[in-house]
């Protein structure tokens, strides 16, 4: 069953906390992801904000709550696991040793492969379809021929707005798919 990845973003929940507690136990109502990160890369009070995450992650069974690239807070709010940039391959171990569960961000085949020497539990695979900023999309054919050759679990990123491309992305072999717009609908 694919799985769902819903990854905020201060541009649709908001950095006050009663919203965005809210918003994200709306959202959840209404998608029930399996896994949800706490992403927002600006907000000065992304410690408190966390703590409220973590906090309606629990309050839904079966929500894997992840924080993003801050090891340490992660394992202080018992967050189930850590989301960590393709720039922060070192931290995988750190983060393992802590007892977290690893999903790293990956562009290329190699970054994919070298998660999983390193330990990863997850990636996600970007960008799959056209998203604003983010480059050329990789495409469904990229992403299986990728999920052929790992064993990794992949979830696909990018561009992901519509049942019909969550359709393909299943087709793909991947393991699910991450994203902020469709879970905001």
């Amino acid at each position: 069953m694919m799985q769902k990845y819903l990854i905020t973003s201060r541009e649709f929940y908001t950095d006050t906390p009663a919203v965005f507690r809210k918003i994200l136990h709306e959202k959840f109502v209404k998608h029930m992801p399996d896994f949800a990160l706490y992403r927002d890369k600006s907000n000065p009070n992304y410690a408190l904000q966390a703590e409220h995450f973590v906090e309606v992650c629990r309050q839904f069974e079966g929500i894997k709550s992840f924080i993003h690239s801050d090891v340490a807070l992660a394992k202080e709010l018992f967050a189930y696991g850590v989301h960590l940039t393709s720039k922060e391959f070192e931290k995988i171990a750190i983060a393992k040793d802590a007892g977290l569960c690893v999903i790293i961000s990956t562009h290329t085949h190699d970054e994919v492969k070298k998660a999983e020497q390193l330990g990863a539990d997850f990636v996600t695979y970007s960008p799959i379809f056209a998203s604003p900023n983010k480059g050329e999309p990789k495409g469904v054919e990229d992403l299986t021929r990728l999920c052929a050759s790992v064993s990794i679990d992949v979830f696909a990123l990018g561009g992901i707005v519509h049942q019909e491309q969550i359709a393909q992305v299943e087709q793909s072999g991947a393991y699910g798919f991450a994203s902020i717009r469709y879970f905001y609908s």
